[in-house]
């Protein structure tokens, strides 16, 4: 059974990983209906915002109807936002109502329950089982990106037509993984009566923690660096000299190296803990987006893009994982949350920015270079104030663990 539920998470975090290939639409939008670069970084932003900011009362309905109800409730308001889309003819204002705030409210429902459930059915390998359970998440632009580039560009499809279709295909995918999703014996319902205080309670000082507010830091940072380059990454690439087809390569490369760091980082926070682990994948993501500055040639333009995404990927394991690691998992549907509102804040500011500076200089290396620098700044701030000690959390409060 235990397999079965973490399959199907990972491919419902596969259908909601697809907004991560919205570049592949940005050339359409803007040369079909006239948007410019920074309304196309501002609904995917907004996508992510929303995103984010929904999984905090989406973790507390969890706690009561249920991973199985708030999965589906997520796939029915994913696939709804996907098809008001279609109808929308373009209209910036419909298209961010619809994308922005139908999708990604369904995304934030649907998003954080694999992440908790396959987090109970494997509590020995938590960093791994993360890492594999959200891979799908960064893996679902591959499967997006060639399916958009197929019918928009092979059957000719406009691209109001390809949202009606992803709505409705994909979405009825979504809802049935999801109903295939229960926790495990003993804890199958968070109503329970021995877990019925301890999701109340959080541990003074948890939120205001020096290591809670450096697991934020570090979020915004290295999330704002890859959401800088993936929501615009189609349009950068054609910009560094890449044709239309290889940049619709690039977003699977992004994606590809984004699933990877998901499994990857999680086994090294699994071996070395999460001070060590943060550290080496903040410097891994900024030494790697350095790549974009240097002379452009495909491979290397490529090569920036697979490892920008493996350190993107990390972010979301190695945070996650690390909240688990100071304040247990059954807080963890309460603290993660909040540390993920930060890459919500990072989506608002890193796309659009990014369009605003293309707008106006043509260009996106001044944006990269200023990524590169918040993401390496991080470095010695959490080597230097990071704490090792463990903050006690709700589980050691009631006298269990998950």
């Amino acid at each position: 059974m235990k397999w079965a539920v973490l399959g199907a998470g990972c491919l419902i975090q596969m259908i909601l990983g697809g907004i991560y290939a919205w570049s592949e639409f940005v050339p359409l939008l803007k040369s079909g209906y006239g948007l410019t670069s920074s309304q196309c970084g501002l609904i995917f932003g907004a996508t992510i915002a929303v995103f984010t900011s929904v999984m905090i009362p989406a973790g507390r309905f969890m706690q009561r109807r249920g991973a199985r109800v708030t999965a589906a409730i997520g796939a029915l308001l994913f696939a709804a936002g996907y098809v008001m889309a279609s109808l929308s003819q373009g209209d910036f204002l419909l298209l961010l109502i619809s994308l922005s705030l139908v999708t990604g409210a369904g995304i934030g429902f649907g998003y954080i329950c694999p992440l908790t459930v396959a987090m109970q059915w494997f509590p020995d390998k938590k960093g791994l089982v993360t890492g594999v359970s959200v891979a799908g998440f960064g893996a679902g632009a591959i499967l997006l990106s060639a399916v958009a580039e197929h019918l928009l560009v092979t059957r000719g499809m406009d691209v109001m037509h390809v949202f009606r279709v992803i709505g409705l295909g994909c979405g009825l995918v979504a809802v049935c993984s999801a109903l295939l999703l229960r926790e495990p014996p003993g804890c199958s319902r968070p109503g329970m009566q021995r877990a019925s205080v301890c999701r109340t309670q959080v541990p003074t000082g948890a939120l205001t923690s020096r290591n809670f507010l450096l697991l934020c830091l570090g979020m915004f940072c290295g999330t704002f660096a890859g959401l800088l380059v993936v929501g615009n990454l189609k349009p950068m690439a054609m910009s560094l000299g890449l044709g239309s087809s290889t940049a619709t390569v690039a977003i699977s490369v992004f994606a590809l190296g984004n699933a990877m760091g998901r499994i990857g980082w999680g086994q090294v926070h699994d071996r070395f803990g999460s001070r060590l682990t943060m550290v080496l994948s903040q410097a891994f993501l900024g030494l790697s987006m350095l790549l974009f500055l240097l002379p452009p040639a495909p491979v290397l333009v490529l090569a920036a893009v697979l490892l920008t995404g493996i350190g993107f990927g990390g972010c979301f394991v190695v945070y996650a994982s690390a909240v688990v690691e100071m304040f247990g998992i059954s807080l963890f549907p309460r603290l993660y949350p909040v540390c993920f509102l930060w890459y919500g804040l990072a989506a608002l500011i890193g796309p659009p920015l990014g369009g605003i500076l293309a707008d106006a200089t043509g260009s996106y290396g001044i944006s990269i270079a200023m990524s590169v620098l918040l993401v390496l700044i991080t470095v010695p701030l959490t080597w230097i104030l990071f704490q090792r000690q463990k903050i006690q959390d709700d589980e050691e409060l009631c006298g269990f663990s998950a």
